[in-house]
């Protein structure tokens, strides 16, 4: 896999969720909370299924629970796909 970008959780997450209306060209909305910027639990839920179809990474419900922004799933599943 090549490294998974955050027009990657975009797409993703407007694929399994619709839209939110987030401005991902604003860097800050990296560090800023899913549910601050429109997506709930279950929206992770499905983002983490997608990514499991799509990409072969599972990211455990623990583990989504630990992941509170966009960029720390990023970080999480460019971590997760270097060790494959």
């Amino acid at each position: 896999m090549t490294e998974f970008t955050v027009l990657d959780l975009k797409r993703m997450l407007e694929t399994s969720a619709g839209d939110a209306g987030v401005d991902w060209t604003d860097v800050t909305t990296l560090g800023t909370s899913f549910e601050e910027i429109g997506y709930d639990s279950i929206a992770l839920l499905e983002l983490s299924a997608l990514v499991q179809r799509e990409y072969g990474i599972r990211i455990p419900d623990d583990t989504l629970a630990e992941l509170p922004t966009p960029g720390t799933v990023i970080e999480y599943l460019n971590r997760r796909a270097a060790e494959v």
